[in-house]
């Protein structure tokens, strides 16, 4: 078993997030991604345009809540609740509180 120390890993981001890849493998039929990513009050991810992944996310909203447009529909998220969005699909996640947004993600593909 590994216990790791999320802020000890490596952070990426810019100034509307911070994220922390926990975990990534590519088993022989894919990869799997797992992260931690904190998007900050006001700020929108990403900073311009829509996200878009060869994989499948799944996310667990911790703290905090976010407005997120998938396709053109758009979808209140907050603490306690989790996400599908299937690969391919262009999103956007906007942290329209005032409190910071933390949530865990797999990437699946």
């Amino acid at each position: 078993m590994d216990i790791l120390n999320i802020k000890d890993l490596a952070q990426e981001g810019n100034e509307a997030y911070s994220m922390h890849t926990i975990f990534k493998e590519q088993p022989k039929d894919g990869t799997v991604q797992v992260g931690h990513v904190i998007i900050y009050p006001g700020e929108t991810v990403p900073l311009s345009g829509f996200s878009k992944h060869a994989e499948n996310e799944y996310s667990v909203i911790v703290k905090g809540s976010l407005l997120t447009e998938i396709d053109g529909q758009q979808y209140r998220v907050s603490a306690g609740q989790a996400t599908f969005i299937p690969k391919g699909e262009e999103h956007i996640a906007v942290n329209d509180g005032e409190e910071e947004c933390e949530l865990v993600f797999v990437m699946v593909g």
